[in-house]
């Protein structure tokens, strides 16, 4: 029981967070983008578009274009690697370096939030939000 209270405080700071970012004054990442975006500034390393894809099973050219949107509103930035000029490092930005720390501080939010609200009953994966609602 424990564990479903857990997972659901989880996705219940998840969605809170999705909200903030939604309701923030802004471009709004896909679920793709801030998944590049969160692999390129929470784990450490030299990220490719090669290693990008594969560390998250998504195509090369997926990866491309989740950089591009990246590139275009500043949160990472490509830099041929100095080592290897066939190869293109992605690097991580100020405005980027601003981002993350917002994305902290809506998690932090919801999850004080979280810890006040009292446990309800879950909703089975399987179920329909609305047949939920009703039961």
């Amino acid at each position: 029981m424990a564990s479903i209270q857990s997972d659901d405080s989880m996705i219940g700071i998840l969605r809170d967070t999705v909200v903030a970012l939604v309701r923030r004054d802004g471009p709004d990442l896909s679920a793709r983008q801030l998944g590049v975006f969160l692999t390129c500034y929470l784990n450490d390393g030299g990220h490719t578009v090669r290693g990008l894809a594969a560390e998250l099973n998504v195509s090369k050219p997926a990866i491309t274009r989740a950089l591009d949107r990246l590139g275009e509103l500043d949160l990472a930035r490509r830099k041929l690697d100095p080592s290897d000029r066939r190869s293109v490092l992605v690097q991580r930005t100020a405005k980027g370096n601003a981002f993350l720390r917002e994305l902290r501080g809506f998690m932090a939010e919801a999850s004080k939030v979280a810890k006040k609200q009292p446990a309800t009953s879950p909703v089975s994966l399987h179920e329909s939000p609305r047949r939920a609602a009703n039961a």
